[in-house]
């Protein structure tokens, strides 16, 4: 019988080019634990390796288990430690290079991801999105059958934004794209279970923020229009473990920052 998420350190196979190894690190931030997703063509003996996930060893040679050690590249889709950390024990043990946007994170001779780039290896295609909002380096990774979507939709919930401006008009951008591109694609997460289709996913996320942006004005209308992150959090998300408070305030920043623009 084939393994069902969550499954820690089993190879678990969801499209005919994509398996997942989970990661060991549960949390309220990260879920079930970080997906690692590797990718490999039917003719192909080598991998890619999308986000090696936290600086755990075990995690670290599961993968190279899995893979045999043959990973021709690995991609990073946003520079949150629970993503990266594993990159240098997983270039010690492999050699693979590493791409992502963040130049910090590159390893071997490589050059930054860019939007709309076409990656052809190990017997896939991959076409590099950007869709900032959860960060600003943050990029999804759409291959022929799926859509790899890092933190910017995941399997179970809705992510948080980062509270730099112009945040929350990017992240819309971004779900529209994957909107439109994601449609009769499986929905690869990194974090939570994948879905055989990206759209519903991506619509709900898009039917939340709106509704949330609602919450919002209204609570604007109660404290005041220059009420502060915090005053709204404690408004809108009355109803949330207060321990999820201050991811809550970063997303809230980036709602009142595109209302106050939408006034100017």
């Amino acid at each position: 019988m084939a393994s069902e998420h969550p499954a820690y350190g089993q190879v678990r196979q969801v499209t005919s080019t994509a398996s997942v190894l989970l990661a060991d690190n549960p949390g309220q931030m990260t879920l079930d634990g970080t997906n690692t997703w590797l990718l490999r063509g039917s003719d192909s003996d080598s991998y890619v390796v999308v986000d090696p996930g936290p600086r755990d060893k075990k995690h670290t040679a599961a993968i190279v288990e899995a893979t045999g050690g043959r990973i021709a590249l690995t991609l990073i889709t946003h520079h949150h430690h629970d993503h990266t950390g594993g990159i240098d024990h997983l270039v010690k043990a492999t050699g693979t290079p590493v791409r992502s946007v963040d130049p910090a994170y590159l390893r071997g001779a490589v050059v930054p991801l860019a939007d709309g780039e076409v990656i052809e290896v190990a017997g896939v295609g991959i076409t590099v999105l950007g869709t900032a909002g959860h960060t600003s380096d943050s990029v999804s990774l759409l291959l022929d059958d799926a859509v790899l979507t890092g933190d910017t939709v995941l399997g179970r919930g809705t992510t948080v934004l980062e509270s730099a401006p112009g945040a929350l008009a990017n992240f819309l951008a971004s779900l529209e794209k994957l909107r439109e591109l994601g449609e009769g694609k499986a929905l690869l997460p990194a974090h939570g279970p994948d879905h055989p289709d990206a759209v519903p996913v991506v619509q709900y996320y898009l039917d939340h923020r709106r509704e949330r942006l609602d919450q919002v004005r209204a609570a604007l209308v109660e404290l005041g229009s220059e009420a502060g992150a915090l005053a709204v959090v404690r408004k809108v998300y009355a109803d949330v473990d207060k321990r999820l408070w201050p991811a809550a305030r970063s997303s809230v920043q980036a709602q009142l920052e595109y209302l106050r623009a939408e006034q100017n």
